[in-house]
């Protein structure tokens, strides 16, 4: 039987030209990461399966998506499905960790969830977090973060808001019990992809009363217009008063740092996972051509205390920005076309060994060079240089070693110059 070639469904191969820029996409992450004070952690893909699937983690709806396997020795392992839990768990593992601990970590994440344009089952995840600041100043600081990070990337963006703390107390001043909270949360999240109608549905499926979904709905939406100065003077219980003041905090911050434009407070804005405990947030296009945010985050006060089970909370916010949605935008915008990344395609004709001494002379002196080693044709290895995107080519023949020159040839213009080999790191220098 003849082996078909294929990937899985939801997994692909980058080739050189599209993760020369997904590299470039990560560069400018990492630089503005390192920018904000973060230093980068790794850990493991394989994880035990109890730690991703802790009621500190996801919640249930996430392992709905997780791949879970077994090993040899019969352990239950999952694949993370992302880099918070793995964050958080690093933090309990070692609680000598000078406070705030911030770090950054980029990898690849799994989720056995529906495929769409920006969304695979095999991704790579960007995320920063931050354990040991109470204050909304760092929430302030991601969003600024993440306005910077676009910013450079040239894709308009806006950043919405919410706080978890607000919406659970509109929930539960719309008489849904404080135990339902999550489960109307979860579906409110959904109000974008399924609509106010497949949100209901979803609601009555799980037992919620037809009157207090409307009731539920019609406070939401009388807060969407100018939401925290309604929710402010309308404040029925605890949770509100917190998420209304948390968030006023936030704005002054946001105002302060000259980003408000920037940003949207978004009621509805609940993210999906069980885990956030106050300010939430998500990254989208302004011209709405991908659904899918390009990022998103929130704070977390209760994992990593919840891991190590000593009573204590430990505050913490992170923010997840999604390399492979980032890159589609991208190229659907055309912000980045591939350009090579090197300087000089040195071809030999007949002059192999002293190609390769001048190769190494330019790579010395800090110039990307690659050397044409299959002995095509010249007119061959010309094209190959040009549909490489190699904007110089250097000629060898055994005329020019003679001379003890070269040529050098501008692969856009065409234009062709003869140059001494002595002054060709000079005039190369000034010319680059």
């Amino acid at each position: 039987m003849e082996l078909k070639l294929r990937n899985l469904k939801g997994t692909k191969d980058y080739l050189p030209e599209e993760q020369y820029i997904r590299n470039k996409i990560r560069k400018t992450l990492e630089n503005t990461f390192e920018k904000y004070g973060y230093l980068p952690l790794e850990t493991p893909i394989l994880n035990y399966y109890d730690v991703m699937a802790s009621k500190y983690a996801g919640g249930a709806e996430i392992l709905k998506e997780v791949y879970k396997l077994s090993d040899q020795g019969g352990r239950e392992i999952a694949l993370r499905y992302d880099l918070t839990v793995p964050f958080a768990k690093v933090v309990g593992m070692n609680p000598n960790l000078r406070l705030p601990f911030k770090r950054y970590e980029i990898g690849k994440v799994f989720r056995d969830g529906p495929v769409k344009t920006g969304r695979n089952r095999e991704f790579t995840q960007c995320d920063v977090d931050m354990v040991g600041v109470k204050s909304v100043m760092a929430e302030a600081e991601y969003i600024a973060m993440a306005v910077e990070v676009f910013d450079k990337l040239g894709l308009d963006v806006y950043v919405s808001y919410n706080n978890r703390k607000l919406l659970s107390g509109i929930i539960m001043s719309a008489d849904v019990e404080e135990t339902r909270v999550n489960d109307v949360i979860l579906s409110l999240d959904k109000i974008e992809k399924i609509g106010e109608d497949g949100v209901c549905q979803e609601l009555i499926e799980k037992g919620i009363d037809d009157e207090v979904i409307d009731n539920l709905l019609s406070i939401l939406k009388l807060g969407t217009d100018n939401p925290l100065k309604y929710f402010k003077n309308n404040c029925s219980n605890e949770a509100m008063a917190e998420g209304v003041k948390e968030l006023e905090e936030l704005g002054a911050y946001l105002d302060a740092m000259g980003i408000t434009s920037k940003t949207r407070l978004n009621p509805f804005l609940a993210r999906g996972l069980d885990i956030y405990t106050g300010t939430v947030f998500e990254i989208f296009l302004s011209d709405g051509s991908i659904t899918s945010s390009l990022g998103g985050g929130g704070r977390y006060d209760r994992i990593i205390g919840g891991f190590l089970n000593n009573g204590i909370e430990y505050p913490a916010v992170g923010i997840s920005f999604g390399l492979d949605v980032i890159y589609t935008a991208m190229s659907m915008q055309n912000k980045e076309n591939f350009k090579s990344p090197i300087d000089f395609y040195l071809i030999p004709m007949g002059t192999e060994i002293e190609t390769m001494k001048l190769a190494q002379k330019l790579r010395t002196n800090g110039f990307y060079v690659d050397v044409e080693m299959t002995g095509r044709k010249l007119r061959k290895s010309l094209d190959y240089a040009n549909k490489e995107r190699i904007p110089y080519v250097i000629i060898m023949g055994e005329e020019e070693i003679k001379a003890q020159t070269v040529k050098l040839k501008n692969m856009g213009s065409g234009e062709e110059e003869t140059i001494a080999v002595e002054e060709l790191i000079d005039y190369l220098k000034s010319k680059i």
